[in-house]
């Protein structure tokens, strides 16, 4: 039976949501509040994690941020909030779906489903713990500080953005692949859709200084990836 975790902070809706996956080999344990979910998420171990947005202590898409820096199985968003900025950040944070919860439950279950066999077909691959410090030109990447400099000056990156910057100047020199960049940075397989990875790089190309229209740092390598050149950052 699989173990799913739902963030929920109104009771009926919790209940129906449980009732209706436990008749379909899923074991859910209800938390209502955002705040206490990081907590039960050490607590309970769940395969898949279900958020609402609008939650008491902290909302969904800041929870959804958090815990994507520590859990690698799924987040699917299951919120009555149709709205497309809401979808695309929610991506952006790292979810793997979101589910309106006007959806019918049949439909539900067929989309978690999908993600929990998309979690067995890989053996998660956690990011690796990595430390040290790389120099390419200007460019200074501190991995322990979590410090980015460039000509001097700091960067501000997130935690995503910023483990993406690594495995790219770690690998500087090399095509790296979406499905790569996807299982070493998320845990999970690229899925052929998915164009968070796309708006992470244009984000990083926008920090650092790179051309949008025509990058010469980070280069999309047409069919294969990603390709950080180490000696543009001069």
């Amino acid at each position: 039976m699989h173990r799913i975790l739902l963030v929920e902070d109104e009771p009926e809706i919790g209940q129906l949501i449980s009732d209706w996956l436990a008749k379909h080999d899923m074991q859910v344990v209800v938390e209502n509040r955002g705040d206490l979910a990081l907590q039960r998420v050490q607590e309970e171990k769940p395969e898949l994690i279900l958020l609402d947005i609008m939650l008491p202590g902290m909302d969904g898409l800041s929870l959804c941020r958090k815990l994507r820096q520590s859990f690698h199985g799924p987040i699917v968003m299951l919120t009555s909030l149709d709205s497309d900025m809401n979808q695309v950040l929610a991506l952006e944070l790292g979810a793997n779906d979101y589910i309106l919860k006007t959806t019918p439950p049949n439909v539900l279950v067929a989309r978690l489903r999908v993600q929990l066999r998309q979690l067995a077909s890989v053996t998660p691959q956690q990011p690796p713990k990595m430390s040290g410090r790389l120099q390419l030109g200007t460019l200074i990447i501190d991995y322990n500080s979590r410090d980015v400099r460039l000509q001097g000056q700091a960067v501000a990156l997130s935690t995503s953005d910023f483990e993406l910057l690594w495995q790219l100047a770690s690998h500087s020199g090399q095509i790296l692949s979406r499905e790569t960049l996807f299982k070493q940075l998320k845990g999970r397989e690229y899925d052929g859709i998915d164009r968070s990875m796309d708006v992470a790089i244009s984000r990083l190309r926008q920090k650092l200084g790179d051309n949008a229209e025509l990058p010469t740092r980070i280069k999309t390598i047409r069919n294969k990836g990603y390709l950080l050149v180490a000696d543009e950052w001069s």
